[in-house]
């Protein structure tokens, strides 16, 4: 591997972009002939809800992208079509839907699925936390966390971009980086030397200009990096990269980070990193030992369903841009590394259709040709299409707009509850009032005793549903249904709530409960979307 210069060698041109204005890349005059014009503002509008945390209004889009208020309406019609977002009032935000891009990636690297359980368990020996980050050209991402939960928690969102220069992480993926790389970073530190392009993290002076090199250099001699308040103070975190047995290459980077009450710099060198290369030599066996899986059958239905999208929303529905992001999905742990035309067939688009979709993705650094091949692979800057703010939410926030759209069409109040540590009460999380005079008023965090609720029955019995008459409140009739994990196991229970005299038992079961079924299907969906690589809290 080329090491890197003691002091970088300064930029042949100024610079004027920062790391986070070239990922939006919404300059069409600088795309390819080839590019989809309407992919490349489609993805400038998901980066800046990104980069918003999630939600901003279409007359904000407007302002941060340079569209025309008319454009930035039919990419969020097209978005909200392929629930990517939603429109909440004057407002456009993301939802957990989206995620299946990121999870895309993340399957297709497949260190998440491999090293995750290492990560978490050296966590919980350690009671500290603990990450894995890949690097993301002058920057790192992080594809994994291990939070410990304390009232000084140390954690960063899954997703997140971070300047190299500012992590343990960073010097060690430096140790691989080549000329061009370092010319790149100069001067992208030339034109932002406070890092406020990096949203992550707060800004901070400028580190001198060779103490980078200099702790990439000393990375690269022993081994391991250490994080010394860089970020922000109190700080500190010690790191060791976890190689590809297949290359020798750096696949990722393992991190136990603290903070100086607890460890001191050193004491992080001293007594947690032996603990820590035993767990990178353990992850590198994983690694080694674990081959691909068989590809499995590729999805279908692509086609009739933008037709039907095209016929239903007229000129509000993208038709190219839809297209292209479904390309982004054409990837998973089975398919990490495709050809045009595996690309076309997963999923269902004619060759030249797709691409100059990779074309475009390739433009906007979201994939990249493997040299000497013919085969993509995504990068991780597709985590920059609404992960990290999506990666933080709970199961209470998953539920909500479900909640409230089943309110809405029934007329009648939902809830949301989860059985508490003892298991002989619920709690409720989230709810939705029914606009009408008399109606069932529960506020959030309120318990119940379990056995008296339809919500408890629901999550204590084996059958599908749970029907209450009178048993908590005189004139008070439920029903109730589960919410499921991704493995099958009952979490939470969602309800209708009503006087006893709005509908009959029949009426409950024979109406009510098909649409309540529908919403627990619509928010175990987000659920599994969202859990797939990050932790759920229920509450």
């Amino acid at each position: 591997m080329p090491a890197p210069p003691t002091t970088p060698p300064p930029p042949t041109t100024p610079a004027n972009t920062t790391t986070n204005a070239a990922e939006a890349a919404s300059a069409v005059g600088a795309a390819p002939a080839e590019a989809v014009t309407p992919l490349v503002r489609g993805v400038a509008v998901l980066r800046q809800l990104t980069q918003a945390g999630g939600t901003l209004s279409p007359s904000a889009l407007e302002r941060a992208t340079g569209l025309a208020r008319s454009t930035v309406d039919r990419i969020t019609a097209t978005l909200a079509r392929m629930g990517y977002v939603r429109l909440d009032g004057r407002d456009v935000v993301l939802t957990p839907r989206l995620m299946e891009l990121g999870n895309a990636y993340l399957a297709a690297l497949r260190l998440p699925a491999l090293l995750a359980a290492r990560a978490d368990a050296l966590a919980d020996e350690l009671d500290e936390s603990v990450s894995l980050a890949v690097g993301d050209r002058d920057g790192i991402r992080f594809i994994h966390q291990a939070t410990r939960r304390r009232a000084m928690s140390l954690s960063f969102r899954i997703g997140d971009l971070l300047p190299a220069e500012r992590t343990a992480p960073g010097a060690l993926f430096a140790t691989e980086w080549t000329d061009e790389d370092w010319r790149r970073w100069h001067e992208r530190r030339s034109a932002d030397p406070e890092n406020k392009g990096f949203p992550a993290i707060p800004p901070r002076s400028p580190l001198p200009t060779d103490d980078f090199a200099n702790r990439t250099a000393r990375a690269g001699q022993e081994g391991w990096s250490l994080d010394d308040q860089l970020i922000e103070p109190g700080l500190v975190a010690v790191s060791a990269p976890v190689r590809d047995p297949a290359t020798g290459r750096i696949a990722c980077v393992a991190s136990v980070v603290s903070h100086t009450s607890r460890h001191t710099a050193r004491d992080l060198r001293t007594t947690l990193l032996p603990r820590l290369r035993e767990t990178v030599s353990a992850m590198e066996g994983d690694l080694r030992d674990t081959p691909p899986s068989a590809p499995p059958a590729p999805p279908s239905g692509l086609a009739a369903w933008t037709a039907a999208s095209k016929q239903e929303l007229g000129r509000d529905f993208i038709e190219s841009l839809a297209r292209g992001l479904t390309v982004l999905t054409a990837f998973d742990e089975d398919r990490p590394a495709l050809t045009l035309t595996e690309v076309a067939k997963a999923t269902g688009l004619t060759r030249a259709t797709a691409r100059r979709a990779l074309i475009t993705h390739e433009h906007l650094g979201l994939v990249t040709q493997s040299p000497g091949t013919r085969t993509f692979t995504l990068t991780p800057r597709v985590l920059s299409l609404g992960f990290p703010p999506l990666s933080r939410t709970s199961l209470s926030r998953i539920a909500q707009p479900h909640l409230e759209d089943l309110a809405s069409r029934v007329h009648e109040s939902t809830s949301l509850a989860v059985l508490t540590p003892s298991g002989d009460e619920i709690q409720y999380t989230a709810r939705a009032a029914a606009s009408r005079i008399m109606s069932v008023d529960i506020t959030v965090g309120t318990r119940a005793p379990a056995h008296a609720t339809a919500l408890g029955q629901a999550l204590l019995t084996p059958q599908a549903y749970a029907l209450t008459d009178e048993e908590l409140e005189q004139g008070l009739r439920s029903i109730a249904a589960p919410v499921r994990d991704r493995t099958g196991r009952r979490i939470a229970a969602a309800n209708i709530a009503m006087h006893a005299t709005a509908h009959t038992h029949e009426e409950c079961t024979d109406h009510l409960l098909p649409a309540l079924r529908q919403t627990t299907a619509s928010i175990e969906a987000d659920l599994h979307m969202t859990a797939r690589f990050t932790h759920v809290p229920l509450a």
